[in-house]
């Protein structure tokens, strides 16, 4: 599965994803500073998942007419400690994802 971390998570989070997964960040796949709408179009032609911490993404953007699972995770800061309690739960979550659909984890 590919996953594209969006900018507001860090990158060394990457190391959190079972091996299994191909993780890639959005600087380092040239697109930061894209709209969110910008950045579904252009991932879900390379991408499976989008793993955000942006909890507004569900509300300003039609996810369903995209073909990329978008995982977001909730949390009470975007420190890279606090996401990774959420892990163990996203990485079993990641192999039964659909496109199109928004999936919530709270960290």
């Amino acid at each position: 599965m590919r996953v594209l971390l969006d900018e507001n998570v860090d990158r060394k989070l990457k190391r959190s994803f079972d091996a299994t997964h191909e993780v890639v960040t959005v600087r380092e796949r040239g697109w930061s500073g894209k709209t969110n709408g910008d950045l579904l179009t252009s991932a879900e032609a390379e991408f499976d998942v989008l793993f955000t911490l942006d909890r507004n993404m569900r509300y300003q953007q039609h996810l369903s007419k995209y073909d990329l699972a978008v995982v977001l995770v909730t949390a009470v800061s975007n420190k890279r400690s606090v996401i990774e309690t959420a892990m163990p739960e996203v990485n079993a979550l990641l192999p039964s994802v659909r496109p199109g659909r928004l999936y919530v984890v709270s960290a």
